[in-house]
């Protein structure tokens, strides 16, 4: 039997809601996850803060990317997420949030 190796996770979740929480405020808002369109990968490449390759994952057969917007502005993307969805489980490959000018706006998702 092979040894199972031992990853460490390089994130906190601050903070676990329902919905996308403003960090200033403490408003919440309404929240959809959604698969991502061609459309969001074309915005998110021209955008430097993302720090995955997110096209690659949305290539790949396997993958399913996802993305966390709210009802009322559902064009702007607060993160994404891919996942591996298998007979019996579901792994997480990679989340990432949206950091705008590098201050978080936003609570509930993992900051990275």
């Amino acid at each position: 039997m092979s040894k199972r190796k031992n990853t460490a996770l390089d994130f906190e979740i601050d903070k676990l809601t329902n919905s996308i929480e403003n960090t200033v405020t403490g408003e919440s808002f309404a929240t959809k996850v959604l698969p991502i369109t061609k459309e969001d990968l074309a915005k998110i490449k021209k955008d430097k803060t993302w720090l995955f390759d997110w096209d690659t994952e949305y290539k790949s057969p396997n993958s399913h990317v996802y993305k966390l917007t709210t009802e009322m502005n559902p064009q702007t993307i607060h993160g994404l997420i891919c996942l591996e969805i298998m007979f019996d489980h579901v792994i997480c490959l990679k989340v990432q949030n949206s950091i705008s000018e590098n201050i978080k706006c936003i609570l509930g998702f993992p900051e990275i």
